[in-house]
């Protein structure tokens, strides 16, 4: 019986024998000691991950925690088996949205069970990643387990180097002499959707140290050519959690830099028409003044026509001369 939604991979003494072979017959090799088994769960019901929760005796609290939603990454080890749960992430470079989907693991002596839901998760670049590394696969489960693991934090440094180059294309318009309202304008929603992501990358991302340090230091039956590998994965979880945590200080640094701009802009503004203010205030007080209905030195005489212009012209250049030395204008 065919069941929509799981692949099934056998190998025996670290050699692929079958693929897709009937769910009904798991059972008969992972009680063999030269068999692994992998099955591939995609959006599996209640009734297909509870038959083979019970035939695989697993943990039912680990059960849970596989088809629950938005649970934090985490690593836990039961009598039977070590459940693994981390995150697959994929950044939309038009919109800046992050993706992320669950990724389970039971990791049993002599199977490994995976469960995801979306689609757009590539079970078959994990798939490739075994078939190149066959050697490895006669160490066990284990095996499985690191390979998925490598492929998704793989995923998250792709993710993380994208959010990166978008934070720094950032600068080009951030510092623009003269941006217009709509450059603004997709700054200030660009650095918003860019933070949105950081923060939702950040969440899955640093707890992979525990995971994996819970891999690494608390599994007593890890095979010991495969330490150096989960050691050197650890190594590439926590540079991934650097890194985030770097790219969460630039972000920051953005955000306060293009406000502390639009407020500098906002002071040149008002300190240009503050100066403009100024001198226009010269000519209407002379004018004013010599609208007054009461005789003044040269009423109703050419030279007091020059001489207030004099006066005007005299105090407006002034003024202008003064504020261009002090770059209001």
């Amino acid at each position: 019986m065919t069941i929509t939604g799981v692949r099934t991979r056998l190998w025996r003494s670290g050699v692929l024998e079958k693929e897709d072979f009937p769910f009904a017959d798991i059972s008969d090799y992972v009680c063999q000691d030269d068999c692994l088994v992998w099955i591939g769960l995609r959006s599996p019901d209640a009734e297909v991950l509870n038959g083979l929760a019970e035939e695989l005796s697993l943990d039912p609290l680990a059960v849970e925690d596989a088809i629950a939603h938005r649970e934090r990454p985490k690593a836990s080890h039961y009598d039977s088996h070590t459940f693994l749960s981390a995150y697959a992430l994929e950044l939309d470079h038009e919109t800046s949205e992050l993706k992320q989907t669950q990724v389970s693991a039971f990791v049993l002596p002599h199977a490994m069970v995976s469960v995801h839901t979306e689609d757009w998760f590539d079970i078959d670049a994990v798939l490739r990643r075994w078939d190149q590394d066959s050697e490895l696969i006669k160490l066990g489960s284990k095996t499985l387990a690191y390979h998925l693991l490598d492929y998704l934090v793989d995923g998250h440094f792709d993710v993380i180097q994208s959010l990166d180059d978008e934070i720094e294309a950032l600068e080009d318009v951030l510092f623009d002499d003269s941006p217009n309202a709509a450059q603004k304008n997709h700054l200030q929603r660009r650095t918003f959707a860019l933070r949105k992501a950081l923060v939702q990358a950040r969440r899955v991302i640093l707890p992979m140290r525990e995971v994996l340090n819970t891999m690494v230091r608390r599994d007593s039956v890890m095979p010991e050519p495969l330490r150096p590998y989960f050691e050197d994965l650890y190594d590439h979880v926590l540079r991934a959690s650097e890194w985030t945590e770097s790219l969460r200080d630039m972000i920051s640094s953005v955000f306060e830099t293009n406000l502390s701009l639009a407020d500098a802009r906002l002071n040149t503004i008002m300190k240009k028409l503050t100066s403009w203010a100024a001198i226009i205030a010269i000519p209407t007080a002379v004018t004013g003044f010599y609208g007054q209905n009461v005789p003044y030195p040269g009423f109703g005489q050419h030279w007091g026509f020059a001489t207030s212009s004099a006066i005007m012209v005299g105090l407006v250049v002034s003024l202008y001369v003064l504020f261009k030395k002090k770059e209001w204008l």
